[in-house]
């Protein structure tokens, strides 16, 4: 998409939030809902900047998969950070010795990642000062998640505030917007959304434990949820599966 100044705006400064051709960080897991909020950004006619992680998950299939999805979507970029978040562990997804659950738990979830979500909007919002860009867009959502805590509007709201007052750009005048458009969609709503802006939700990864070529395992928590909103939605679900008897 070209930067095009839109009807009544100077030439002579970079576009704003709002603006036709705005720059936004859009985090881009290689996922469902990251893919859709991708979708929605460009939709609303933001030059969008992907930003994924490569924090030593237990698979690279997702991060295939998000340079696919930019790269289809129309991403003016895309970059994968590295940080290996497996030094610590604490999480199935980082930690070989614990195991992905098959089946729903209570609480939070050994899938959580300590301070994933923080760390990836921080990386986000220090590309978004590079770029002058003063929107952040990510997929969070509060309704069909597995109980993160950091997938809550409450903390969508506590990043935003602390992203204007910690950086340069912020305390001159150019705050930011962190923008979680899937925070009370169901994930039926979510697929119907990303459906309708022509997401090829078959390009996605979102099982916790795939196989190298992106297959779902149909059993964890991940398969679950997009399963059940592709049931809900009414539209066919796309997901390559391990076993075909999971389908």
């Amino acid at each position: 998409m070209k930067n095009v100044p839109a009807r009544g705006m100077s030439a002579e400064r970079p576009p704003r939030s709002g603006d036709l051709g705005a720059k936004a960080v859009v985090l881009l897991s290689g996922g469902l809902d990251s893919a859709t909020v991708l979708a929605i950004a460009r939709s609303q006619g933001y030059e969008c900047y992907c930003l994924s992680l490569d924090y030593h998950q237990r698979h690279v299939a997702e991060l295939k998969a998000a340079e696919k999805i930019a790269k289809t979507l129309g991403a003016a970029a895309h970059r994968t950070a590295q940080l290996d978040l497996s030094m610590f562990g604490g999480s199935a997804l980082t930690d070989e010795h614990i195991d992905v659950p098959q089946s729903p738990t209570e609480g939070i979830p050994v899938t959580y990642v300590p301070a994933r979500n923080t760390i990836m909007l921080s990386l986000a919002l220090a590309w978004a000062e590079v770029l002058d860009a003063r929107d952040i867009f990510i997929g969070v959502n509060a309704l069909d998640y597995s109980g993160y805590p950091d997938c809550r509007k409450e903390y969508v709201e506590a990043f935003q505030r602390m992203a204007n007052l910690a950086t340069k750009s912020a305390v001159e005048g150019r705050t930011i917007t962190v923008h979680a458009p899937l925070i009370d969609m169901s994930k039926a709503q979510i697929i119907q959304q990303g459906t309708k802006l022509g997401v090829d939700y078959g390009m996605t990864v979102s099982c916790y434990q795939a196989d190298a070529q992106g297959r779902a395992c149909g059993l964890c928590d991940s398969c679950r949820l997009r399963r059940d909103g592709f049931a809900a939605s009414g539209i066919a679900d796309p997901t390559a599966y391990q076993n075909s008897a999971q389908t």
